[in-house]
C-alpha cells in the first residue's frame, strides 16, 4: 500500500472520466491466474545473482526490462530537472492508487472523477519478447481474469479492458467473448502484431467480427515494441538507448495500424465495429483524415475497396484519446467533431509530469459547454456502454 496522498487537485467539472489510466499490476498474478499448462512460461519479476530485478517471460530473463527500467515504470511526477529516484525495484515507489483498487477509488474521488478505464503496465511489455503465440494467448487470459477481479468491487468506477493478442485472431476472438462476459467492457491490441501482418489484414477478421457481434470497442494501445517494429530507416544500433526519440515517435505504430483499416476496407465489412486509438495524442487526426481523403480522391484511391471517403468511417466508427495538455485539441474538436474525443491521464507512467487534473481543467475551460461534457466524460462512457453509471 502506498502512503496516503497529499492534497490532490479536484476537478471543478463534474462527470469527467479518465479513458486510459494504468495500474502497476501484481507481478505474481500470472503464477496465480495462468492455466497450469502454461505456468512454466508465466511472466514474473525475478532477481539475478547480483540482486537486480529482471522481467521473466517464457522462462527467460528479458533483454530489455530489468533494473531501473522496471523501477522507473511508476515514475510519473519526475521532471527533466529531477533524477528518477526509484529504490527498491518495481512498484516500490508507486504513487497512491497505482497498485490497490481501494486506493485508486479514493484517488479518483479526490480528483473529482466519475470513473477510470484501467490498462496495465507489465502487460504492455511481455509481448515484445514473447515469440510463442500460444503462450501469449495464455498470458493475456491470465491478466484479463486478474484485472476483472481488481475492478470487481468498484461499483463500475474502475473499468477493465481486456488485453488481446492478434498472434492468433481466433483465440483472441474467443478470449474477447469470455472476458466481456466476465466484466471487461472492451479489448485492446498492441501496435505491432507477432506475425507481422497489418492490423486490418483479413486474417484478423475473426476478432473484428466478434467485437462487432458483442458491441464492444477494440482499442489499439501503445506498448514497448520489438526492434523489428521500429522505423527501418535507421539501424537499430543508432536507436538503442534513444529513449526520447523512441517515446516521441511511438505513436507512429498507432497511425500505421489505423491506416491499415482503410487499406483493407475493414469498416465496410464490419459497419458496427468500434475502433479506439489510444495514447498517441489527437492533434494529428485532422491532418491524417485530410491526407487519407486526398489520396482516396486521387487515382491511387482506386486501389482500396472503400465505399466512402475515409473521414466518413472515422466519424461513424472511430474515437481517439488525447493528452489533456494538447494545445491543438480544442481546434481538433471543432474540426472533427466533439463526439470523437476522450482524454486520458496515462497515470502513473513516467512520460508525464503528473499534473493531469490541472491540465484537464484548463482543457475544459477552452471547450464549449456542450463539447466539454462530451470530451471530458460522456463520450467514453457511452462508447463503452457504461453510461448508466450513476454520478459520484
Amino acid at each position: 500500500m502506498a502512503a496516503e496522498p497529499g492534497k490532490l487537485h479536484k476537478l471543478k467539472y463534474q462527470g469527467a472520466v479518465d479513458a486510459d489510466g494504468h495500474v502497476l499490476e501484481d507481478a505474481a498474478l500470472w503464477d496465480r491466474y495462468i492455466e497450469a499448462k502454461y505456468k512454466p512460461g508465466a511472466v514474473r519479476i525475478r532477481q539475478d545473482d547480483r540482486g537486480e530485478e529482471h522481467l521473466e517471460i517464457g522462462g527467460k530473463f528479458s533483454k530489455i526490462f530489468y533494473g531501473p527500467r522496471l523501477a522507473g515504470l511508476s515514475g510519473m511526477g519526475s521532471t527533466r530537472e529531477q533524477a528518477w529516484q526509484n529504490p527498491g525495484g518495481y512498484g516500490a515507489q508507486a504513487p497512491f492508487g497505482a497498485k490497490d483498487p481501494k486506493e485508486r477509488l479514493t484517488r479518483i474521488e479526490k480528483e473529482g472523477l466519475k470513473a477510470a478505464f484501467i490498462y496495465p503496465t507489465l502487460s504492455l511489455l511481455y509481448e515484445t519478447e514473447c515469440e510463442d503465440i500460444e503462450l501469449a494467448q495464455a498470458l493475456t487470459r491470465a491478466y484479463n481474469r486478474w484485472i476483472v477481479d481488481f475492478c470487481r468491487d468498484s461499483g463500475g468506477k474502475l473499468v477493465p479492458i481486456a488485453h488481446l493478442s492478434l498472434g492468433d485472431p481466433q483465440a483472441a476472438a474467443r478470449e474477447l467473448e469470455r472476458a466481456a462476459k466476465d466484466g471487461c467492457k472492451g479489448g485492446w491490441v498492441a501496435p505491432f502484431v507477432m506475425t507481422r501482418k497489418p492490423h486490418a489484414h483479413p486474417d484478423h477478421d475473426a476478432l473484428f467480427a466478434k467485437a462487432q457481434e458483442l458491441g464492444v470497442p477494440l482499442g489499439i494501445h501503445p506498448t514497448i515494441e520489438p526492434n523489428w517494429a521500429q522505423p527501418g530507416r535507421y539501424d537499430w544500433k543508432y536507436l538503442r538507448g534513444q529513449f526520447y526519440f523512441l517515446n516521441v515517435t511511438a505513436g507512429d505504430g498507432i497511425r500505421h495500424a489505423f491506416t491499415s483499416f482503410f487499406q483493407y476496407g475493414t469498416f465496410d465489412k464490419f459497419p458496427q465495429l468500434k475502433l479506439v486509438l489510444l495514447e498517441a495524442g489527437a492533434g494529428w487526426i485532422a491532418y491524417w483524415l485530410d491526407r487519407l481523403d486526398a489520396v482516396y480522391a486521387s487515382a491511387i484511391g482506386r486501389t482500396v475497396p472503400l465505399k466512402e471517403k475515409p473521414s466518413v468511417y472515422f466519424k461513424r466508427q472511430c474515437w481517439i484519446s488525447a493528452d489533456p495538455d494538447e494545445s491543438a485539441l480544442p481546434a481538433m474538436v471543432d474540426l472533427v467533431g466533439a463526439e470523437r474525443f476522450f482524454w486520458a491521464s496515462d497515470f502513473p507512467h513516467p512520460d508525464h509530469v503528473g499534473n493531469y487534473i490541472e491540465e484537464v481543467e484548463e482543457l475544459g475551460d477552452k471547450l464549449k459547454p456542450g463539447d466539454r461534457e462530451k470530451v471530458l466524460g460522456t463520450n467514453v462512457m457511452q462508447v463503452y456502454g457504461c453510461d448508466d453509471l450513476g454520478a459520484p
